[in-house]
């Protein structure tokens, strides 16, 4: 398929680049840095070969969200939005961007949201999950602090991205022992789901309801949990114990996306839209930390209607980012 449109496509500045350094072994960070620091070399090459139109730059991991001094936060989040303007200016036709947000900080994170959608034409934010002012307390988005926060996103009617990072240490003991279930195999999708749940149980788009919110990697595994989260223990007449005012089915159809980066299985594909359904779903490789052509080439290929195929690799995009 030609004119596909990517949204969880990460670069680096070099002041975040080491926040990526362990998710690869040996010498394979000599590729992945290169990766990273790249936009308009083998990146544009392989968007070429393999039918991406445009890909949506995002800040690699935690990167913002990890450094609890927050005037610094703050710092390396316009650093990084700055230089990403200056590389979507040279190619207009091929990159937009995402904001990074310095969400230690609530109103801080809503003046640069504001500035770099008003000003310097970003889509959305991507946001590497919970945001640290110390090293042990993750600060969660349906706290109420950040009321003021999505107050103005709504009103900026932008995309948020809500990408993985991997617990604190403190939070992630049953992984003890099993340093194979860190990071994409497995706490990514975890940690990303219950702060998603977070905010759908909160009220959050009872109070907002054009808020989008888009998940990465086939939904973090929650389009399969949907019924069951509402439905457990249904012979039990009992009321829901949070605040939020329907089903959480109903936020999850109504306020979320899900992209493809990261997870390209045709089974899991079709399971997410008998779950979102088509018109909710969107394409993306996660580059560099998956390869271009592995996301692509099944894609293109995957056993779909070629309608559903061109909803989910770029009529749906082009709708919700307005392009």
């Amino acid at each position: 398929m030609q004119g596909k449109i990517a949204l969880e496509e990460h670069f680096a500045i070099p002041d975040t680049l080491m926040d990526s350094a362990g998710f690869v072994p040996g010498d394979y960070w000599t590729q992945l840095q290169a990766r990273l620091l790249d936009i308009h070399g083998q990146r544009l090459d392989l968007m070429d070969k393999h039918g991406i139109e445009t890909m949506i730059l995002s800040l690699n991991a935690p990167a913002v969200q990890a450094i609890p001094d927050v005037p610094r936060a703050i710092e390396i989040a316009k650093k990084a939005n700055d230089f990403l303007a200056e590389e979507c200016a040279k190619r207009p036709d091929r990159f937009r961007a995402f904001a990074a947000l310095p969400l230690q900080d609530p109103e801080a994170a809503a003046r640069e949201l504001e500035r770099c959608v008003n000003e310097l034409g970003f889509v959305g934010a991507l946001v590497n999950g919970f945001s640290q002012r110390d090293a042990d307390t993750p600060l969660y988005y349906d706290l109420p602090e950040y009321l003021d926060f999505w107050s103005v996103v709504s009103k900026l009617d932008v995309p948020f991205y809500l990408h993985p990072r991997n617990p604190l240490p403190q939070d992630a003991r049953i992984y003890a022992g099993h340093p194979w279930l860190m990071g994409p195999t497995w706490a990514f999708a975890q940690e990303t789901a219950v702060h998603a749940l977070r905010l759908m149980g909160s009220g959050l788009f009872d109070k907002h309801p054009n808020l989008n919110i888009i998940l990465g990697h086939m939904g973090e595994g929650l389009p399969y949990m949907m019924w069951r989260i509402d439905n457990r223990n249904a012979w039990v007449k009992v009321a829901p114990n949070y605040p939020a005012k329907r089903r959480i089915a109903d936020y999850f159809n109504e306020n979320f996306y899900i992209t493809t980066s990261g997870n390209f299985r045709t089974q899991t594909l079709i399971d997410a839209m008998l779950e979102i359904s088509a018109d909710r779903i969107l394409f993306s490789t996660d580059w560099p930390f998956e390869n271009v052509d592995h996301a692509a080439d099944w894609f293109d290929t995957a056993t779909i209607s070629e309608l559903d195929r061109q909803k989910m690799g770029r009529t749906n995009a082009k709708k919700l980012f307005k392009l």
